[in-house]
């Protein structure tokens, strides 16, 4: 039987950074509590991270002094570890597309039911529950150890608005979503903007003609209008419900939007 030094290194080789409590134990043929020993004694020396109890994330020798690799390197094994359908969202999608004003400094992960948070070595993790994961549309991207869910452009500009708190508020949205509309298509955004939430396309489309996208944000409005849809606050977690009524996209201006420069 292998040792598991040299399993965990016969992994590494293949390409593949993480691995489960049970693999370990079939693959070395050591009882559970023997694997337990000797995983603490690996974590010590910071030769393996595990993110949730049971599965093991390999640190390579360039990320030992981190601890672990960056998260996306194992998200997507993580999230088929728990069983939970995901996307990388919000600003860590938003930086693969390339708008990223300021690096995010945690991997913002949607999925369909509230998660506990992670720390692993220098990484973090925050879980953003949301019930339309899996119709979302999403695309895959290189992580630097293999491929991982991203939501789309249009997706990400439109999550970017739904969980503006998550995102650093509304100038920090807005400034996001100058970079990213770029790469936003007029017809994708339209339909990826489901009726059952046009609060959000009303906020969104606000915001890309304030930014100077208003051609970006053409289909959306056709979608909007023929919903004839209820004015809504900008921010709606703000005490002020009062301001003047944007007459396009019926939006209540309770604040003045100032991305960053």
């Amino acid at each position: 039987m292998i040792t598991l030094p040299d399993y965990l290194d016969a992994l590494q080789s293949r390409g593949r950074y993480t691995v489960t409590k049970a693999e370990i134990v079939s693959a070395t043929g050591q009882l559970p509590r023997t694997a337990e020993a000797a995983l603490r004694r690996l974590k010590a020396k910071r030769r393996v991270a595990s993110p949730r109890r049971g599965f093991y994330v390999v640190v390579p020798a360039e990320y030992r002094e981190a601890g672990a690799p960056p998260p996306s390197w194992f998200i997507g094994d993580l999230m088929r570890f728990l069983g939970q359908p995901y996307y990388v969202g919000l600003l860590s999608a938003a930086e693969l597309h390339g708008a990223a004003h300021q690096r995010p400094q945690e991997l913002q992960v949607v999925t369909d039911r509230a998660t506990r948070p992670v720390r692993v070595g220098r990484g973090r993790i925050r879980f953003v529950k949301k019930e339309r994961v899996l119709t979302t549309p999403v695309q895959l991207a290189n992580s630097g150890a293999g491929s991982i869910r991203v939501s789309t452009p249009e997706a990400t500009a439109l999550d970017l608005v739904r969980y503006a708190r998550v995102s650093g508020y509304l100038d920090n949205v807005a400034t996001v979503l100058r970079d990213l509309a770029e790469r936003i298509d007029s017809d994708r955004l339209a339909d990826a903007a489901y009726p059952g939430e046009s609060a959000t396309a009303q906020r969104l489309g606000y915001l890309l003609v304030k930014l100077g996208f208003g051609e970006k944000a053409r289909r959306l409005a056709e979608a909007v209008a023929s919903r004839r849809p209820s004015p809504v606050p900008l921010r709606p977690d703000s005490p002020e419900r009062r301001g003047a009524i944007d007459p396009q996209w019926q939006v209540i201006i309770n604040e003045e939007v100032e991305p960053d420069v």
